[in-house]
Order: C-alpha cells, then structure tokens, then sequence
C-alpha cells in the first residue's frame, strides 16, 4: 500500500483530535475532489515499517480520540487487506480508541468487508458538487452518511452515528 501523508491531532477528519492516515489509490475521482492528489494508486510512498510505528505511536497518545484512515480511498480494492491490517492491529493495542473511515463505496456495497469488524465509523458515498454543504459535520456534500459501523452490524439497518 502507498499513503501520502499521516497527519498528527487532526480536528476535521472525525471527533476528537486524531491521527489520519492519507493512502493512495481513488477509483471515484468526484468533481471538486478536496485530495485529487490521493488518487493514483502509484502516487505517494510506500507505507513502510517506519510510517506503521509512526501510525501507531501517534495514534496511541493519550489526548488522541483515534484514527481516521482517508485518502484516495481506504477501500480501494488495492487497499483493502493493509488498512484491515492497521485497523485490527490498532483495536488490539488502543482498545479504547476508536476508528473512523472515509470511503466514495455505499456502505451497502463494503458492509460486508472483514476491515468493518474494527471500524467504529464510517463516513460513505462519493462527494458530490451539487450536494455540498459546508455545515455539515464531518462530510462534504449530504449524500453522504456518517454511520455507526458497530450499531449498525447489531441491527441490520444503517444507524447514523449519533455526535450532537
């Protein structure tokens, strides 16, 4: 896998102050997109041993809420073992932390990937011009969902994460 950045006590990218995790590899390319240089699955560098202790030791300090895996696209289909990699590892040694994830795919269609088992929220669906609203929470355009990945595994139906 290939990231482009991992950004320290990040505000924007989920609630809390975070350590995100900017990987390589878009197949959505949306109109407007806000990281059109995550997009190439070739682009950035390799994610190495070093950028892992990098992840995990930002990730693991004490004021921080958790990680967000954005890119490009986590789940792009080149992604998808390495991030589910991270994200078990990081359930394993932060279990009190949470996850957040950024895809373009409908939840309807990754609901089912191994990488959901550790996933505590997933923001889905493409960006879309047209749609944007810059009120909302955590997400560009209202199309797209901020889901309660755990709560909605339990009940079968999407169940939007509850943050006010």
């Amino acid at each position: 896998m290939r990231y482009h950045n991992i950004t320290h006590d990040d505000m924007l990218n989920g609630e809390g102050l975070r350590t995100v995790l900017w990987v390589a590899g878009c197949t959505h390319q949306c109109e407007n997109c806000h990281n059109p240089i995550t997009w190439d699955i070739n682009g950035g560098v390799l994610f190495d041993e070093a950028a892992e202790r990098e992840l995990f030791s930002e990730g693991s300090k004490g004021y921080i809420s958790g990680i967000t895996f954005s890119g490009g696209d986590p789940l792009h289909p080149e992604n998808r073992e390495e991030v589910t990699r991270l994200a078990k590892k990081y359930k394993e040694k932060c279990p009190k932390k949470n996850i957040w994830l950024y895809t373009g795919f409908l939840w309807e269609t990754v609901s089912n990937l191994p990488v959901m088992e550790y996933v505590d929220v997933v923001i889905d669906g493409r960006f879309v011009e047209e749609l944007k609203d810059p009120q909302l929470h955590w997400r560009g355009s209202s199309n797209q969902r901020v889901i309660d990945v755990q709560a909605t595994l339990k009940k079968g139906e999407v169940v939007p994460y509850n943050y006010e």
